[in-house]
């Protein structure tokens, strides 16, 4: 893998990031942008969109964070901003990519069966009846952003929360009721969380930021997540060190101090208890050459 000293940022893959006029959307195939990757997209992010990505042909290996499946058609993915991911595909290989504003998303979660601030891979078999609409969604949607562009934002919203509900049922636990009060605590929760954790703030300071009581605040934790809020701020600061030491080059100590640790042996042995090695030998275990 190539090694940089932050992991890139994209606006759609090989392009800079940019600002987003509101309600923006793309639509195109993987093969559209074949002379840029040759079936190897390197691990990125996008700042400012989430990605639907429906595999409909072919198959290879998917990355998100630090997880990999190795797949074949159909799958699916909905990864959100300021997720890092990346794929191995074979020459066959092809999928219809939808890219979504942060703000469009905000405006279809209500009324969609699935949490979109968290990351979903899913893998069926063509046969299955529920892969076949699928199928037929994502074929609408390309069809529909071909012959209209973005003018056609109200029918792609529908469509798209369709899809992104659908994936909801196909995943099952993985789908949560949006409209539970508890269940949008929980995600503010983890949106502000995301803003934060590299500051080390107690859980009172959320409690304040997002006007709720310690009580709630810790079931909407557990509910949603299984995990107390204490918990899911140290996987955030977790999860950043994962990114760095697999994506970037910057030294141990540097990333320590990036995700809040002045004492590199304080990050050392914060690392160690949740992983069960130290960060550089997890390091030298996850790096392989392209």
């Amino acid at each position: 893998m190539t090694l940089r000293s932050e992991v890139p940022n994209f606006f759609v893959y090989g392009e800079p990031s940019r600002s987003l006029e509101v309600g923006f959307l793309h639509v195109e195939t993987v093969m559209e942008r074949k002379t840029l990757h040759f079936g190897h997209v390197a691990p990125h992010q996008h700042p400012l969109m989430g990605q639907i990505t429906f595999w409909f042909q072919g198959g290879g290996t998917y990355r998100i964070e630090d997880e990999t499946w190795n797949f074949s058609a159909p799958a699916i993915s909905f990864v959100p901003s300021n997720v890092v991911h990346g794929f191995d595909v074979e020459d066959t290989s092809d999928a219809i990519v939808v890219s979504v504003s942060d703000d469009m998303l905000k405006a279809l979660a209500p009324q969609v069966d699935l949490s979109l601030d968290v990351p979903i891979f899913l893998t069926g078999q063509p046969s299955d009846p529920a892969w076949s609409k699928l199928g037929t969604l994502l074929d609408m949607i390309a069809e529909e952003y071909r012959e209209r562009g973005a003018e056609g934002e109200k029918v792609l919203g529908g469509l798209i929360g369709v899809v992104l509900s659908l994936m909801g049922r196909i995943g099952g636990r993985m789908a949560l009721p949006s409209t539970s009060p508890t269940v949008a605590l929980g995600l503010a929760l983890r949106r502000a969380i995301d803003l934060h954790y590299k500051k080390d703030w107690p859980v009172g300071a959320y409690v304040n930021l997002l006007a709720t009581t310690p009580h709630l605040l810790d079931k909407a934790a557990r509910e949603v997540f299984g995990r107390s809020v204490k918990e899911l701020r140290l996987e955030r600061r977790l999860l950043e060190a994962k990114r760095l030491l697999m994506f970037t080059v910057r030294p141990v100590e540097d990333i320590g101090r990036e995700i809040g640790f002045e004492d590199p042996a304080y990050f050392s042995r914060f690392f160690r208890k949740r992983i069960g090695e130290a960060p550089a030998a997890w390091r030298r275990r996850h790096l392989q050459p392209e």
